[in-house]
């Protein structure tokens, strides 16, 4: 059991002794909430509870406080103090402090991940941008964050599956084929008119040519009428499978790619749309059918069908979200663009006129990100003149950086993305200088191993040699990684594992311009060995769950 868990369990206990005692009434008394103190000399943790106690015991803090701590008689804390109107400060024993370091290296890099709870099973849908052409660094941002949070997730001991929805439907796919069909003809130096709403990209140029290298003019003689399906489904194919790769090259998989158009080919879309219609929750005005989204908080009622019968991307995504909700995950998280955020009131309506909880559907808003270039704001491409590309961002910069870039901010701030900076190899690039830490570990471990010095077994290891105020502010730092992967993943934030591992890479660059390994005392040397080693251990488990590499050689400075 971890320090805090442990200290957390013993506060709880001295409150139900107390109860049980008769020198604290009965009642229903808050949880325990544990922080660090910003100071040393106020102790290793903190809590508030005899406060937030007060109004259940109908007691003062201070006399809650004093009952707390004198029911808190524990070999391994030191002493408890009262402070203030009523905190507890707690300072522990340095032999606990030493028990943290042994179940780092007892767990290796597995420490921090809880088991997992097959019961608590989480669906993650994110990117699932159009197959129209390729990702942008928008795009990026979310297949980082999405990723990351699926990992992290699984970390904290939750069952989880990531999708793609590709939404392979509609007018945008339509107007795919005609754009590739107007630059097919084009080329063959035809006659063509691009549609109005179609794709500018040099991809659509590629696909074009890579069917006159295919086929050459073959499907120039054939009416557009007959063209058109073809060019849809060469085009559709093709930008998939450039998504996938780009996702792939970026560190980023799914479990699951959903097709939209088989919510229509199964029927399921007309089979939603029916259900609402039956509720009295659709109806039909000037030839369409409105889906009644105000009864359920929305500013205005929004169309399923158009009056020429084709369904709106709603009536594809209230199937989609029906047929989510009947594979019967307990928790729904959803990644949107913040240009989406109209978008979600209509959503979780129509989950709850179809008979759903809607606060099982967790909806998570991602902010733009802004690219500079020598202080400079980027807007194009240099090589197409449309938006920049992932591919270009991992080609410039490269998967790891570009990847906690994207993650050192919460998703709901916008990013300000410094290409100067994610591409140098210096120490003040955070990436760089946290895999430099890992790299340093693995210096330190190759000197060791030429040296003959053997190490790796700790049973016998007298961790109790680590006495330096650094050393054991370590111990505690990596302590705390359990509950930070707990408390990031219960608030979505992958950016407090990349703050955490920033901080931690600092303290062990600190440490390796004061703690020598060669040529000290042997016990000493081995304790320092088993601490570097829960270093490195924490820190690409970290890096595991960011998408990012934990080299072990990195020539930086």
């Amino acid at each position: 059991m971890e320090l805090k868990d442990k200290l957390k369990q013993g506060i709880e206990a001295a409150v139900a002794k107390a109860l049980a005692d008769g020198a604290l009434p009965e009642g229903t008394y808050p949880e325990v909430v544990l922080e660090v103190p910003p100071q040393k000399e106020f102790g290793d943790f903190s809590t508030n509870i005899a406060m937030q106690s007060a109004r259940v015991a109908r007691m003062n803090p201070a006399a809650i406080a004093d009952i707390i701590i004198a029911n808190m008689d524990y070999d391994w804390l030191e002493k408890a103090e009262k402070a203030g109107a009523g905190f507890i400060n707690f300072f522990v024993k340095t032999d606990a402090v030493y028990d943290t370091l042994k179940s780092v290296l007892e767990q290796g890099v597995c420490y921090g991940a809880q088991a997992t709870r097959d019961e608590d099973t989480i669906q993650v849908e994110y990117v699932s941008a159009n197959p129209t052409g390729p990702l942008h660094v928008g795009h990026g941002r979310g297949a980082a964050y999405g990723s990351a949070l699926v990992n992290l997730l699984r970390a904290a001991g939750y069952k989880v599956e990531s999708e793609y929805y590709i939404n392979d439907a509609g007018n945008q796919i339509d107007n795919l084929a005609k754009s590739i069909d107007a630059r097919y003809m084009e080329l063959l130096d035809m006659k063509s008119e691009f549609p109005e709403n179609g794709y500018h990209g040099q991809d659509i140029i590629d696909t074009a040519q890579s069917i006159i290298n295919w086929g050459g003019d073959f499907f120039a003689v054939l009416s557009e009428e007959e063209r058109l399906p073809f060019f849809k489904e060469f085009g559709l194919t093709e930008k998939l499978n450039a998504l996938r790769v780009s996702l792939r090259n970026f560190n980023v998989d799914f479990d699951h790619w959903f097709s939209e158009r088989s919510l229509h080919r199964s029927g399921e879309v007309t089979k939603a749309i029916q259900f609402l219609k039956d509720t009295g929750d659709v109806y039909e005005k000037d030839g369409a059918l409105w889906f009644a989204s105000t009864r359920y908080g929305d500013d205005k009622d929004r169309v399923v069908i158009r009056e020429n019968g084709e369904p709106t991307y709603l009536a594809s995504d209230i199937a989609y979200h029906r047929n989510k909700f009947e594979r019967g995950f307990k928790k729904m998280i959803n990644i949107w663009g913040a240009d989406h955020h109209g978008y979600v009131t209509r959503v979780k309506a129509s989950m709850q006129a179809l008979g759903y909880n809607p606060d099982r559907l967790e909806i998570l808003l991602l902010q733009m990100v802004a690219l500079y270039r020598d202080g400079e704001l980027v807007k194009m491409s240099k090589r197409t003149g449309q938006s920049v590309t992932l591919d270009e961002l991992i080609e410039e910069v490269g998967v790891d950086a570009a990847r906690y870039f994207f993650l050192m901010r919460s998703l709901d701030s916008q990013l300000d993305f410094d290409i100067n900076l994610a591409a140098s190899k210096s120490n003040d690039n955070p990436v760089y200088y946290i895999q430099y830490a890992h790299a340093r570990i693995h210096s330190i471990f190759n000197q060791v191993n030429e040296a003959g010095i053997k190490y790796g077994d700790w049973a016998g290891v007298k961790f109790d040699t680590l006495t330096s105020e650094l050393e054991l502010d370590i111990i505690k730092k990596l302590g705390a990684y359990p509950e930070e992967i707990r408390e990031a993943a219960e608030h979505r934030a992958p950016h407090r594992i990349a703050r955490y591992l920033y901080e931690l890479a600092g303290m062990f660059h600190s440490f390796y311009k004061q703690g020598r390994i060669m040529g000290v005392d042997s016990d000493l040397q081995q304790a320092r060995l088993g601490l570097i080693t829960a270093i490195a251990d924490v820190l690409r488990n970290g890096l595991g769950i960011l998408g990012i590499s934990a080299p072990e050689k990195c020539k930086i400075f």
